[in-house]
């Protein structure tokens, strides 16, 4: 049955994100599944007829490699995931290829890490060569660069990775593929009573309740992971539809509007690229702590943070590094582009402007970070 909220959604969003977990492309043994793989294909290439161009976040590497070398089981330490990965990347996208052939469709490889988003540069050369492919009518395959990066490995996922994806190419919706058919009021598995919940409006503190911490033999993620994911999208201005990728045709039904799945509905509004870099993707390299009176300011009123309102200071940065903005409970309500290294921004934190010439001998920035500078984040509880 078609919805008109979902037709809706779908006549907004022309770029497309599509990540598919790795217990999507593997059965549990790790082998990578050819049917399912080319199932997929298939639909993506009709989602891309239809003029959406589309990205695909595609887990299974370590799957895959799990597969290959016969190991049975995810390992468990550093050395052999990356080696898991190294073996299986290769083969993951061997097959995206045959199974794009037909159509005459190349797929690109991009390997990301947290530090090709941390920096500005190196971000724009990931969006440019991400649209530059998309000119091309190329399917770009994105993972993570799980043979080099610890902490991706140690802490990432790709559900946080495709959303940072969608905001680093504004695009308008993100569809998360896994193998559960959405969210539920709680864990369908343990609870015979657990109802789908087909529309969230916004992500507050009890939907991300309804989420149990858990995680699957080849996957990363969990529950809890897919809501930071579908937070991040929504709060810039984009809508998510997670679904199960396991059922036949599951993408197919997504793009014809049908009940399928769970759909949130952006709760921001449409940030341009670089500010959805500077509030969600940029890690920050410290944080000022700011009174009631700042944070009433900056977040209620959208004014620059003086340096007056600042409490404490914490981490190493320099000048026009992000920083986050947080309140008095270690809440992070805003993050900026700060103007004053950490060193002089524990000089000044607290005084008023007069008191920042007398320390400082002169007054480069009458603001600690310029409302230009600043994004306001939504509820980053889950």
């Amino acid at each position: 049955m078609s919805d008109p909220t979902r037709r809706e959604v779908l006549a907004r969003s022309g770029t497309v994100v599509i990540k598919v977990g790795t217990n999507v492309l593997a059965d549990p043994s790790g082998l990578l599944n050819r049917t399912r793989i080319q199932s997929l294909a298939d639909q993506v290439q009709r989602v891309r007829a239809s003029g959406r161009p589309v990205a695909l976040v595609s887990s299974g590497a370590i799957g895959a490699g799990v597969g290959k070398l016969n190991l049975g089981r995810r390992p468990a330490d550093l050395p052999h995931l990356q080696a898991c990965a190294a073996v299986g990347q290769s083969a993951l996208m061997q097959l995206y290829q045959e199974s794009l052939a037909p159509f005459g469709v190349h797929a690109g490889q991009l390997l990301l890490t947290a530090g090709d988003f941390d920096s500005r540069a190196r971000y724009l050369n990931v969006r440019n060569t991400i649209l530059t492919l998309l000119e091309y009518d190329c399917l770009p395959v994105i993972n993570e660069n799980d043979t080099v990066s610890v902490a991706e490995i140690k802490f990432g996922d790709n559900d946080h990775l495709a959303a940072m994806v969608a905001n680093l190419i504004q695009a308008p919706l993100l569809v998360l593929l896994t193998n559960v058919d959405g969210l539920f009021t709680s864990d369908p598995r343990v609870d015979p009573a657990a109802q789908l919940v087909s529309i969230v409006p916004h992500i507050d503190r009890g939907i991300t309740e309804m989420a149990a911490a858990t995680q699957s033999a080849l996957g990363t993620g969990g529950m809890r992971s897919k809501l930071r994911a579908a937070r991040i999208a929504t709060a810039a201005g984009g809508a998510v539809v997670m679904a199960n990728g396991s059922v036949d045709g599951v993408l197919d039904r997504v793009f014809a509007g049908e009940m399928v799945g769970t759909l949130f509905l952006p709760h921001g509004e449409a940030m341009p690229a670089w500010k959805r870099w500077l509030g969600y993707t940029a890690q920050p390299r410290g944080a000022l702590t700011v009174d009631v009176g700042a944070r009433r300011a900056v977040v209620g009123q959208g004014a620059s943070l003086l340096p007056v309102g600042v409490l404490s200071v914490k981490g190493d940065f320099g000048k026009g590094d992000v920083v986050s903005v947080c309140d008095s409970d270690s809440v992070e309500v805003a993050r900026g582009l700060v103007n004053y290294s950490s060193q002089d921004a524990i000089r000044i934190a607290g005084l008023s402007t007069e008191q920042v010439t007398t320390t400082l001998g002169k007054l480069p920035y009458a603001e600690m970070i310029h409302r230009d500078n600043l994004v306001v984040l939504g509820n980053r509880s889950a």
